[in-house]
């Protein structure tokens, strides 16, 4: 009896885990080809897997990545696995504001298009600063991106129709925005609760603001992913995290699938500044939905990244 209790218990833990990791795919089929993609972070996780899926359908990949050596080694498997050669790599470190405009200049003088820009690249709730003086969490997950992509509008809108992601989390409902304190640096989870809610009401105001004008936007949250965001922490940390997301996380492949959708899917067009996950949009807390937090939060962040 021992045995069979035993094994139900066994069967019953390894449904649930699996029904837990469930995550739809994305099979369109859709070509790329003359398009052009922007990916931050696209070095690793789900930023490589996006690269990847893109480049597959005939897009011209670009990954923005601040570690060099580790870019060029994405680069490599990424067109190995893609069977692509027009998979390309520029410098760009999101804490660091020159960085950003600098690399928004090359990038204009270089490509004459950008049909998708996917805002991928993130950090985790840490206690540290950028060049900049902004906590490191809300300075690169919201305002390098914020200020990247209002320097890359221009480009946006002339590769019309095109689209603009940003990769959020679940996890935006767990806080709310103080205007007094936006840098806010004293609970790491906190700080990257708030900086996915940025990240939130930055897609619903870029939508309202280029509506009518071609360029559509989208938040995504990709699930739970077995990443590589652990490496900003001890030793110790990293091994209880890599079991937990060995039993609950999906993988990065997995959880490039709603980016994807969000990328290339028609259905999406008319849902500009809409939240998505598990390819298909998804409904968001109340207090997310604000439209004044939304407009106040740009106007504050044009301030802070000193964007005329």
């Amino acid at each position: 009896m021992y045995l069979l209790y035993t094994i139900i218990s066994a069967l019953v833990c390894f449904l649930t885990l699996k029904w837990m990791k469930r995550r739809r795919y994305y099979m369109g089929v859709k070509r790329l080809d003359g398009k052009t993609v922007l990916i931050t972070g696209g070095n690793s996780g789900i930023g490589k897997e996006t690269a990847v899926a893109l480049a597959q359908r005939g897009a011209r990949v670009i990954i923005a990545c601040r570690d060099e050596e580790k870019a060029r080694k994405a680069l490599r498997e990424i067109k190995t696995r893609s069977h692509s050669m027009n998979v390309l790599q520029m410098d760009l470190d999101l804490a660091n504001m020159r960085s950003i405009r600098e690399f928004c200049k090359a990038f204009l003088q270089q490509e004459k298009r950008l049909d998708v820009l996917i805002n991928n690249a993130g950090m985790p709730g840490v206690l540290d600063w950028t060049d900049d003086n902004f906590s490191m969490c809300f300075g690169v997950n919201h305002l390098g991106h914020f200020l990247l992509t209002n320097l890359l509008l221009p480009r946006l809108k002339e590769s019309a129709p095109s689209r603009v992601i940003n990769l959020t989390c679940s996890s935006y409902k767990y806080q709310k925005l103080n205007f007094q304190d936006l840098n806010y640096n004293l609970f790491p989870f906190f700080t990257y609760c708030r900086s996915k809610l940025a990240n939130i009401y930055f897609t619903q105001e870029l939508a309202r603001m280029t509506e009518g004008r071609g360029v559509t936007a989208y938040a995504v949250h990709p699930g739970f992913v077995q990443s590589s965001w652990t490496g900003h922490f001890s030793v110790l940390y990293r091994i209880l995290a890599q079991l937990v997301m060995w039993m609950f996380f999906v993988s990065c492949e997995a959880g490039a699938q709603t980016v994807v959708y969000c990328a290339i899917s028609d259905e999406v067009i008319p849902l500009s500044g809409g939240y998505f996950t598990d390819c298909r949009p998804a409904p968001l807390r109340a207090f997310a939905r604000d439209s004044g937090v939304a407009r106040k939060l740009w106007e504050a962040s044009e301030r802070l990244v000193h964007l005329a």
